[in-house]
């Protein structure tokens, strides 16, 4: 059996192609009983539109696009993931645009690929989220645009993020539950803009705990494994009644570095160290000991992302003032009690902090 056409479909209903592709689109100037006898057709045929079909009805190409930095593979995975699934139900479909946010070409590279994919609108990924000229150009171009984890979001109708500094004080607090009182940090990348808010964080844990704050248990990083190696190696190498027991990185592929060097070391981790990461990457579970992190909802925010911008796509924005998804703290086995606490204190201790976040095994 041949499969059915648009044509086929306004030849029964007895109405244009151009009416059949406006049903489609759910075009509200449709009268209800036309649109209704097209449904019926369309559901007769067993039609599935195209999205050639579908643009015909407008100037539309019902086509999403996603800009992503392509250093940061396993992030647009997880973006993907909840994109798909929203354009899909909508009858999207989705283009991926892989950029170099270090390239001088930036904004042409990102124009040209929007234009040529005829995109409706574009999801921007961090740290494209925070480039200025990117939004700025997208904005004189009236492409609608939707950002994922900006660094400023405030009153920002247009934006989908998470409570990194929250989080991240909670899982300080939850280190120093456990005994921990030299807990060393290693910073994001400064071009990330969002991960200085886990340093914010990591200084609300410390405050609240009354902890003081060492700067010589803080240390650069740049969001890579090798970063967190080098970042780890300077925290591991202090004096060992300065070292710290327990090291929060601000992201994973950090926290997988500091494993490395520790294991070089001869560190048992969590006995001798506790280590924890940020965004719960599919790394996060793969390395020994498997980490305790912060799990991202990255694919929560990204269908988040999606119906905003369809919303706007459909003149319906959004009221809300913020679009936040929350964080939640993942315990593994890469952090345990600190080493200089009796074993019984120890036992207490990690119980309390399970118990704290509602992890009672």
């Amino acid at each position: 059996m041949a499969t059915a056409t648009i044509r086929d479909v306004a030849a029964q209903a007895r109405v244009s192609i151009k009416t059949v592709s406006r049903v489609i689109n759910n075009v509200k100037t449709v009268q209800p009983e036309t649109r209704e006898r097209v449904l019926r057709v369309i559901r007769k045929l067993d039609y599935h539109p195209n999205p050639s079909a579908r643009g015909m009805g407008g100037k539309r190409s019902y086509l999403i696009g996603v800009l992503y930095d392509n250093s940061c593979a396993y992030y647009a995975t997880g973006v993907l993931a909840g994109v798909l699934e929203t354009c899909r139900a909508a009858r999207y479909q989705v283009v991926l645009h892989p950029c170099d946010y270090q390239s001088p070409g930036l904004v042409d590279d990102v124009m040209r690929n929007v234009r040529q994919s005829r995109a409706d609108g574009v999801i921007v990924t961090p740290p494209l989220s925070d480039i200025g000229v990117i939004l700025a150009a997208l904005k004189e171009h009236s492409v609608p645009f939707v950002r994922i984890a900006p660094a400023e979001h405030e009153n920002d109708l247009h934006s989908v993020y998470t409570n990194d500094r929250d989080s991240s004080a909670r899982m300080t607090e939850q280190l120093a539950l456990l005994g921990h009182r030299r807990i060393g940090f290693i910073i994001g990348n400064p071009d990330h803009a969002a991960v200085a808010d886990r340093y914010s964080g990591y200084r609300d844990g410390l405050k609240a705990s009354g902890l003081a704050l060492d700067k010589k248990l803080i240390v650069q990083g740049y969001n890579s494994f090798a970063s967190g190696v080098e970042a780890g190696r300077k925290l591991l190498n202090l004096p060992a009644d300065r070292r710290p027991t327990a090291i929060f990185a601000s992201n994973d592929e950090m926290a997988a570095g500091v494993l490395s060097v520790a294991h070089g070391m001869g560190l048992a981790v969590p006995e001798d160290l506790s280590v924890a990461g940020f965004d719960d990457a599919p790394l996060a579970s793969q390395v020994w000991p498997a980490l305790t992190t912060i799990k991202q909802p990255v694919p929560a925010m990204s269908a988040h992302a999606a119906e905003l911008l369809l919303k706007m796509l459909r003149g319906e924005p959004d009221e809300r003032s913020g679009q936040i998804m929350e964080s939640s703290l993942t315990f593994r086995q890469s952090t345990g009690p600190a080493p200089d606490r009796p074993m019984s204190e120890r036992v207490r201790s990690t119980r309390a902090a399970r118990i704290r976040e509602g992890e009672t095994s």
